[in-house]
C-alpha cells in the first residue's frame, strides 16, 4: 500500500504543533490514509520535543528526529529529507509543510491525488485564483510578491508561480534522484531561501508541477515569525543571481 509521510521541521514551536497535530490525525483518520508524520525538532529551546513526545503516546506512526544544536531551515530540511525518504518506496509521496499552524493538512488529500494523477510535485501555491493569505502584514506580503516575480523573470519554472512555500507533495522517486545527483550540495543555501533552490535544482530532472491554491493562514501562527528580512532578501536575490 502506497505510503505518505508528512515531514514537519519544527523551531520553537510548541504553542503551534498540538492544534495542527491533532488536524494532521484527523486528515489521517478522515481520509484512511496509510499516514506517517516525522517532526524534525531544530535545536529548540521550548517544550517542542515534550509536545511531540506527548502526542506520540500510543500512535505508532508518529516519529521525532532530535536535531541539536539548531541547524536553520536548510539543516533541518537537508537532515530532515535524507530520513524521511530512506525507508520509502519510489511510488511513495513525501509532504512538507511548516509546523506553524498557518498550512492547512486537510489539503493534503488533493495534493496526493495530483501526485497520483500523474504530477511529480505539487505545490500549495499564494499565487493561483482562489488563494488567500490572512494575517500578514502588507510589508510581507508586498515582498513575497516581488519575490515571486523576480524567480518567475529571472528562473523561470514551468507550472511554478510559488518558489517559496514550504507546504509541498512529492514523488519520493524524484527526491531520491535529485539526493543521488546532488550530494552533500542538495541543499547549500541558507535559510528560507533553501525552498526555492530545491525547486531550482530539481529542474535537471524536468518534474511535472502542478500549484493548488491555498490559505495561507498566518493568524494562527503563535510567536513571532523566524523569518529575518532583510537576510532572507539577500539570500533570495543571491540564488536567483546564481541560477539566471
Amino acid at each position: 500500500m502506497q505510503r505518505i509521510k508528512i515531514m514537519l521541521p519544527a523551531y520553537n514551536e510548541a504553542l503551534s504543533l498540538p492544534p495542527l497535530l491533532d488536524k494532521i490525525e484527523a486528515v489521517k483518520n478522515n481520509f484512511h490514509l496509510n499516514l506517517e508524520l516525522l517532526v524534525v525538532n531544530d535545536g529548540s529551546t521550548d517544550s517542542t520535543v515534550n509536545v511531540v513526545e506527548r502526542f506520540r503516546v500510543e500512535r505508532n506512526w508518529v516519529k521525532l528526529l532530535d536535531l541539536q544544536p539548531n541547524r536553520g531551515l536548510a539543516g533541518a530540511m537537508r537532515e530532515g529529507l535524507k530520513e524521511a525518504v530512506r525507508d520509502m518506496a519510489d511510488e511513495d509521496i513525501l509532504i512538507t509543510m511548516d509546523a506553524d499552524n498557518s498550512h492547512n493538512p486537510a489539503l493534503s488529500f488533493r495534493m496526493i491525488t495530483q501526485i497520483r494523477e500523474g504530477s511529480d510535485i505539487v505545490i500549495a501555491s499564494r499565487y493561483r485564483a482562489g488563494a488567500r493569505i490572512v494575517g500578514l502584514t502588507r510589508f510581507r506580503r508586498f515582498l513575497s510578491s516581488v519575490a515571486g516575480y523576480l524567480f518567475r523573470i529571472f528562473a523561470p519554472f514551468k507550472g511554478v508561480r510559488d518558489y517559496t512555500c514550504g507546504y509541498r507533495a512529492y514523488k519520493v522517486a524524484l527526491i531520491k534522484k535529485a539526493q543521488d545527483y546532488y550530494q552533500e550540495d542538495f541543499i547549500r543555501q541558507q535559510g528560507f531561501g533553501c525552498m526555492a533552490e530545491i525547486l531550482l535544482k530539481m529542474r535537471r530532472f524536468r518534474p511535472v508541477i502542478h500549484e493548488l491554491p491555498f490559505i495561507l493562514r498566518y493568524d494562527q501562527k503563535q510567536g513571532e515569525s523566524k523569518m529575518k528580512v532583510w537576510k532572507t532578501i539577500r539570500q533570495t536575490l543571491s540564488l536567483i543571481l546564481s541560477n539566471h
